[in-house]
Order: C-alpha cells, then structure tokens, then sequence
C-alpha cells in the first residue's frame, strides 16, 4: 500500500505542477524502439543509420510544430548544421607483438590492446622494437606543482600510462580526491603524449579507475574513430593511441624488472619519476583509412516572442557506436537504447510539449547533436561555431542516457559543478517530489563526458541531466543494482537495446519537470551563472556586456 501511494503522489504532483505540460510514457517508449531498432543500425555517423536517424529527428520536430534552426542556406535555416569530421578507419589486419629480448609474444586487437585508428593523418602506422616508458598517471599540472615527466623525452616511445588521477585511489591529495579531474581522462592522457612528441599512448585499463570494464574499451576504440578536422592533427595525436589490459601490462613490468603495484604507489606522489621497461619493446604494423566526411547536427527552434537573440537550448546525442566487433552471440550492431536513444526520445518530447504551448519570451533550441562517442565532436563542433551567440545563450540542459525505468525519489547530474542553474532545477525538483543527489561516482569523471561540456568550457551554464537511483519501488539497492547491471552488461555493447518491460515513468515525470525549469529560463530576464570559484565563471563574465 505505501509504494502505491507514493506512485499516486508522484502521478498527482507531475499532473499539477506548475506548467506542467503532458509528457507521454508511451511515445517515448516509441521513439526509443524506433531509434534503437536494428533497422538503424547503431547509428553511427556517416552511414546509412544516420541518414535514418537525422530524418526521423526531422520528421518528429516538424510534427511538433516547430521552425528549422540549423545552417542559413540561401537566406534560409535548414534543419540541420554541417559537420565536417576527419574519419579514421583500420583497414585489414591489427599486427601487434612485444619481445622482451628472448621472446617475440604476438598480441590480439581487442582482446590484449585496443588500438585505436590514427587520427595524426597517417596512413599507415609501421614501427619495430619501440620502447616502453612508464610515466605515470601522465600529468603536468603547474598549478599543482605536479610534473609526472621530470624531463623524460618520449621522442620514439611508447608512453604508459594510468587512468583517472593520482588521487583515485588514497582519496585525497591535490587532485580533489575522489572526484576526476580533466587530468584523469583519457582524452587528456593522449593529448598530452603528443605534445610531447610520444611515438604512441598505452593506457592501463583497469575497471575502478575508468569506470568501465573492458568490453566498454574494446567497443569503443576497435571501430571507426572521428575527430574535429585539425589544421595540425599530429599536434593533439600521436601516432598510437591504444588501451592495454591490466595483466598483460603486469606482465610487461615484471618482464622489465619493474613492479606494477608500487610504480603505481610512486606515482601518486610527487616524487615519482619515469621509469622505462628495460629490454621491453612493442613492435605494430596496421592501415588507416582517413578522409573528411560530413555529419549533422539536427537543429529546431522555437522563436521567442519578446527577445528572440536569447535562446535556452535543450540538447542530447543521437549518435551511438554503429556496427562493431560481434559479441559472443555474433551481434554487430551497437543499438544504443538507453545511451543516447532516450535522451533524444527526451528531445522530441519536449519539442511537441513546447510546440503545443504559446510562444515564450525567449527563443528554445532542440538541439540533436552528432558523434558524442566520438568525443563529444558534435557539440564541440557547435560551440565553436554557434548558430546562435553563447553570449546570449542563457543556459544548456543536456540528456544523456535516462533511465526507461519506473519513478525515482531524487535526480542527479553529470559531475560536482557549482553553478546557479543547478540551484534553480533543485529549487524546481522541489515541486516534483525530486531530491538533488550529487554525482555518486564524480571520480568517473563524468563531467567532461556529455555534451554540455563544450559549452560549460566556454562559459555557459550548462548541466547534464542524470535521472535518479532511489527508486520509488526498490529504494536506492535497487537503483544501484539497475546501474550496475547496465554499466557490466550493456553499455557500449550490442545488448543496449529496447525492452517492452521499460515502463518509462520516471522519464516521463522528470520531463515535466525539465520543461518547467527551461520554461522558466525561457519566460525570464535572468541570466544564470557559475559560482565565483567555478573555473568557467571568467569565460562567462568575459561576455557580461552582450547580455543586457
């Protein structure tokens, strides 16, 4: 009886809220079905799933009512923003081999190394007898006076490195314990190594530290790779970019008279110093198949009626990993249900929520972006080259991967930021049944891994909407069951697919809420900023005299 009754309190508070618009359980379960079906195909860019996939989003925003906001063409927007990406394919087959002077091991693509294509320009990656050089968790933070290099030239070598911070594992130190910071992720990791001219980045993989298990690793670096088109791509490439299993790194280290465990200890101090695996090399030969395709962004707009320049902006992802390596029932294709599919099945509902209300103040984007799992490429792109101002963008709600799942007590958002938005959607979950829950696992650094980073890196105030773990039927055992069976079994992997036992009720409450709170953005003359010691605050303020 208690568990039915708080149903209908939720059911209550999400009919009366203040404008709180109709959110149908149903059609998301729909438009997850649709996106996530194998007629898609994983939606990768470029192929004939996005083709699909950009013109059912299409289709859905026009229904809704709402006017194209992408690209001006002849005068006009189209639905969608061009997206120029470097695309990076292995072609034929991965040799990889390491000898420690006495023997030659042979090692397997996906199953020992996860090597990534080339995205330096290079057409073919060929080296014999690299060596290998452990650098620690890789960081040079001056700020913090941390330099994991102590000088070591990495011209010719392989780099090795640690997932996450120096941190991770005491939980506290200079790092903000626990919690990632962007030294700790593994796009940092490779950036760096090629700055610092390394001929190829290893990256140990091991579960707690990357959040993931390897099968994630394996999905996500095995296929296609994308990157935004550089003018100098060697100078945020290196040649190699590759994951290595945690045993077979071990065994590597002890086969160059190095322990693992306590090089591991060292380098989370300051005291550490690069250490080379004596008489250890790797030797690769793969293909790379690199051209400049063009994906899309899908774009809708609602054009406000008093202050039109100003615009809040809905966003979510519609890409996933498209077809891949097979599991171990021989299924290809990456379908991507509740990562990305129900954030845009999120996207669609708001639009039609938003096309059947008046007009609001400002103006609302729906904002449909591509190649997320590519690195957040196409936000990254649209940030860089906004249709409309970041100046006068009043604030960014993102949706990545929400839970199709029955009602939550309370909801999250992707990292620890401090900024006024989160207190206005705290404020607004209030009238919802909602409790704010910070980020139960900030040390997977989840932060910079949905698409509201690029915007929060140039100053607008931005969130990614997490949906809660205190399930209403459960409590919060079995929302953290739920996440962890999602994160083992199906994320990243071909059995991320729809299931008619989804009820979506949690999504659909939540929604109603989210429209209110852009709404209110929307009907509004504030500007919402981030906290006086928030890093992005400078790039805001930066822009205080365009918004007036």
């Amino acid at each position: 009886m208690l568990v039915m009754s708080l149903i209908a309190a939720f059911a209550a508070t999400a009919a009366h809220a203040a404008n709180g618009p109709e959110i149908d359980a149903k059609r998301l379960s729909q438009d997850v079905k649709v996106l996530s079906s194998d007629e898609f195909e994983g939606r990768g860019p470029n192929t004939a799933g996005e083709t699909k996939t950009v013109a059912y989003i299409i289709e859905q925003f026009k229904a809704a009512g709402l006017q194209p906001g992408g690209d001006l063409v002849k005068g006009k927007r189209a639905w969608t923003q061009d997206v120029p990406l470097g695309r990076f394919e292995i072609k034929g087959p991965v040799k990889l081999s390491v000898s420690d002077g006495k023997t030659v091991q042979e090692l397997k693509q996906g199953d020992d190394l996860a090597v990534r294509a080339a995205m330096n320009g290079a057409r073919l990656v060929d080296f014999k007898n690299a060596p290998l050089v452990f650098v620690g968790y890789g960081v040079t933070a001056p700020e913090r006076k941390w330099d994991d290099f102590k000088g070591q030239d990495l011209k010719g070598k392989l780099a090795i490195v640690l997932i996450n911070d120096p941190d991770f594992e005491t939980g506290q130190g200079d790092f903000g314990g626990k919690a990632m910071t962007y030294y700790g992720r593994w796009t940092y990791k490779y950036e760096e190594m090629a700055r610092r001219g390394a001929l190829g980045t290893i990256i140990v993989h091991e579960t707690a530290p990357a959040s993931y298990g390897w099968n994630t690793v394996k999905n996500s670096n095995t296929n296609v790779m994308y990157d935004i088109v550089r003018k100098k791509p060697s100078e945020a490439h290196a040649p190699m970019e590759a994951w290595i299993q945690r045993d077979l790194a071990v065994d590597l280290f002890k086969r160059g008279g190095l322990d693992f465990e306590a090089l591991k200890k060292q380098a989370q101090t300051r005291d550490f110093k690069p250490a080379e695996l004596k008489g250890v090399t790797l030797s690769a030969n793969y293909a790379v198949d690199a051209q400049v395709i063009t994906s899309k962004n899908v774009v809708a707009r609602l054009p406000g009626v008093k202050k039109p320049d100003e615009t809040v902006i809905y966003s979510g992802h519609w890409d996933h990993l498209g077809v891949g390596l097979p599991d171990a029932k021989g299924d290809k294709i990456y379908n991507g249900a509740i990562d990305n599919a129900t954030g845009i099945a999120a996207l669609l509902e708001l639009a039609r929520a938003y096309g059947k209300a008046p007009a609001p103040a400002r103006s609302v984007v729906f904002l449909a972006v591509t190649a997320e799992e590519k690195g957040l490429l196409g936000s990254e792109y649209y940030s860089a080259n906004p249709l409309y101002p970041l100046a006068t963008t009043v604030g960014v709600i993102n949706m990545d991967a929400l839970s199709p799942e029955g009602l939550a007590r309370n909801f999250t958002i992707s990292g620890s930021a401090k900024l006024d938005l989160l207190d206005q959607l705290i404020a607004k979950a209030k009238q919802y049944n909602l409790a704010y829950t910070p980020d139960p696992l900030p040390e997977a650094g989840h932060f910079f891994r949905s698409d509201h980073f690029p915007f929060a890196k140039r100053g607008v105030p931005a969130i990614s909407y997490g949906s809660g773990n205190d399930l209403v039927e459960g409590g919060v055992a079995a929302g953290r069951k739920a996440e962890e069976a999602y994160t083992t079994n199906n994320y990243h992997q071909p059995s991320d697919e729809w299931s008619a036992n989804w009820s979506f009720a949690g999504m659909s409450h939540d929604l109603g809420m989210l429209y209110s709170l852009g709404r209110d953005l929307a009907e509004s003359r504030d500007w919402p900023n981030w906290s006086k010691d928030a890093e992005f605050r400078a790039a805001r303020d930066a822009s205080a005299a365009k918004r007036k």
